[in-house]
């Protein structure tokens, strides 16, 4: 989002504003360099007076998700239809990647456990490992 105003007065309308900073022939962003005492228009030569743009100031804000867009960064957590910018995850861990262990059920002795890992506890305390046996789907925890 930006903002231009007049320094040490109230905000212009941004029509009017804006139209400052581009030139009124062919709509063309004006350059403004720093030896020159006008303004001018790359494509078609119009210039303006500086001091007509001195006591604009211009404001720009930025939130991390127009960064990504503009450099092509992807997010290191990408939300998914279901926990769009959720970071609750869900009671029985079915949303999780789960990975395999070979240990045994203690319900069904069958030798193929699935397990995701939760940091439930303190940051100074070990995880929390959630089990699941491909098998029977016994279901058992174990603090780390």
């Amino acid at each position: 989002m930006m903002a231009l105003q007049r320094s040490g007065g109230p905000a212009h309308a941004p029509q009017e504003a804006y139209a400052v900073l581009f030139c009124p022939q062919c709509g063309s962003l004006l350059d403004l360099p720093e030896s020159k005492s006008a303004a001018s228009c790359p494509l078609c030569n119009f210039h303006r007076s500086v001091e007509d743009m001195e006591s604009i100031e211009v404001v720009v804000r930025s939130t991390p998700e127009d960064f990504r867009r503009r450099y092509g960064i992807e997010p290191l957590v990408k939300a998914t239809h279901g926990n769009l910018g959720s970071e609750t995850p869900s009671k029985d861990g079915r949303d999780r990647q789960r990975a395999t262990v070979d240990e045994d059920c203690p319900s069904c002795g069958h030798r193929e456990l699935e397990y995701y890992t939760l940091q439930l506890r303190s940051a100074d305390e070990g995880q929390t490992v959630f089990y699941e046996c491909t098998k029977c789907h016994h279901k058992f925890a174990q603090n780390t």
